[in-house]
């Protein structure tokens, strides 16, 4: 499955990676490859409770992106 994540750094300089698809789904690292590996531990963490408690999987985001003009 895909998943958009969001990464930002935050004001100590740890980046924060966030799954908005799965509320609460936050995670973060030193390093931007590093929040994304952790984000990606903390989805299938996700997944795996929501498949053990019988919930189901969110479907996927539909994102557009909309120019305009400076």
């Amino acid at each position: 499955m895909r998943f958009r994540v969001l990464i930002e750094p935050d004001e100590d300089g740890v980046f924060v990676a966030e799954c908005p698809a799965l509320p609460g789904c936050v995670s973060q690292g030193k390093t931007r490859e590093e929040a994304m590996a952790n984000i990606r531990d903390a989805i299938q963490g996700y997944l795996q409770s929501l498949q053990k408690h019988g919930e189901p999987v969110p479907g996927p985001i539909t994102e557009e992106i909309v120019e305009v003009p400076v």
